[in-house]
């Protein structure tokens, strides 16, 4: 992909490097000067030490191919100008940070995918790891639906059940689903089917309509969960 990337921040710099080593073709738009060396030292990518928000800044960073474009300033009106411009010039995926909350109807009304105040959610990821130390990962859908991802334990209500006899049992509601099985010795991971037998040191990822509440924890080992 040519990907068009507009700050080198605490946000723009890691998406730099995620995007140059999977072999994209990458530029970046970086006013200060510090940073603009310091990209174009570290990363095999075009750098531009410019404004972004400068339509002729665009156009020299080859907007017209872009197939996408991903604003990560730290000031929401230049990540809105930005984005205005790139839609200007039809750019397939648009995508900006939003730092404050109150702009993100803004954002959602020129149709731009957003990803809100990351440094809420890097809190909230921090504190869901010391208050629910059982959830490996996991990623918030909607209000309440999760995705999340959690070893199975030697004492684990669930383990050396197959996933019928789980549902059966009343260990896994409806409206969770095992959606994967990463087993030591198994690689790729396993895709469960209904006779899939659930053992002790499994990590599943697991999506549940109600979120990764303790008396879900506790199906695949976890009490010391409802401590925290």
């Amino acid at each position: 992909m040519y990907i068009i990337i507009v700050g080198a921040g605490d946000i723009g710099t890691p998406l730099i490097n995620i995007a140059t080593r999977s072999g994209n073709e990458v530029v970046v738009i970086e006013n200060d000067p510090k940073r603009a060396d310091r990209v174009a030292g570290q990363y095999d990518c075009l750098v531009l030490e410019d404004d972004a928000t400068a339509h002729n800044v665009l156009v020299d960073a080859g907007i017209e191919n872009a197939d996408a474009l991903i604003s990560t300033t730290d000031r929401d009106p230049t990540n809105i100008m930005v984005c205005l411009l790139a839609q200007e010039h039809e750019v397939p995926n648009i995508i900006s940070v939003v730092h404050d909350p109150e702009h993100m109807n803004v954002f959602r009304q020129i149709g731009v995918n957003t990803m809100e105040n990351p440094q809420q959610l890097i809190a909230g990821y921090l504190y869901r790891a010391v208050a629910r130390p059982a959830i490996v990962d996991y990623m918030r859908i909607g209000e309440k639906a999760e995705v999340f991802e959690i070893t199975v334990t030697e004492n684990a209500p669930i383990g050396g059940k197959t996933l019928i006899e789980a549902a059966d049992s009343d260990l896994l509601p409806e409206d969770v689903l095992i959606v994967a099985i990463e087993r030591e010795g198994e690689d790729p991971p396993i895709t469960p089917r209904g006779n899939t037998r659930i053992q002790a040191g499994d990590m599943l990822t697991v999506y549940s309509a109600f979120g990764a509440e303790p008396e879900l924890t506790d199906v695949f080992g976890h009490p010391e969960d409802r401590t925290q």
